[in-house]
């Protein structure tokens, strides 16, 4: 340990960085080898991000790294300075939940909630890519010109296969997803409300 007022030693596997995560800037000393998801978890306790497989294979450590997810146990800390890092923790805004997570609240997207914090990282950029006009593996008709396609339950679950759910609740995770897309299109009208403001 470094006497106060002095700069810890680096080895030459070690480095310090400065994350930008949630808004805010972080600055710590990390072996080269450690992952995002470990520096999140272990170094500043943001232990929203979930580590399940630690192999990349089941999405419960997703978070956005400028604005597209990433699977954080495969991401190297090192590799993501100067990067703009939203984990789950930064998702609500001014004490609102965003309507992704009020949708997974409101259609019981979530069972013992483990997933949850990934699915909800990776639902806000599927909404994104959507609205990009970005096809998927489902995508009838890819041409540019003819725009996002319709989010169907087929292009949720096909934009959402990389999140693994353990407890089955895949149903209202694509309910909760459409529901997202809907209240993100109204301003946050509830689909419902949206439907009885056009009548």
């Amino acid at each position: 340990m470094s006497p106060a007022g002095t700069t810890p030693h680096l080895s030459p596997t070690s480095s310090t960085v400065t994350l930008h995560i949630n808004g805010d800037k972080h600055t710590l000393p990390v072996d080269h080898r450690t992952t995002l998801l470990d520096a999140l978890r272990e170094r500043l306790d943001l232990t929203g991000t979930k580590k399940g497989c630690d192999q990349g294979q089941c999405g419960a450590c997703t978070v956005l790294v400028d604005g597209r997810r990433t699977v954080s146990c495969l991401q190297f800390a090192v590799a993501a300075e100067g990067r703009e890092i939203t984990t789950v923790e930064g998702v609500a805004q001014d004490g609102r939940l965003h309507p992704v997570q009020e949708a997974f609240v409101e259609l019981d997207g979530y069972q013992c909630g483990y997933c949850t914090p990934g699915q909800i990282c990776s639902a806000l950029a599927v909404l994104e890519e959507h609205a990009a006009g970005w096809p998927s593996a489902v995508t009838d008709d890819v041409r540019p010109e003819a725009g996002p396609p319709a989010l169907t339950p087929e292009e949720i679950r096909e934009r959402m296969s990389g999140n693994l759910c353990r407890c089955g609740a895949y149903v209202s995770i694509v309910r909760a997803v459409a529901r997202a897309a809907e209240n993100t299109k109204t301003g946050a009208v509830g689909a419902e409300d949206a439907k009885e403001a056009q009548v």
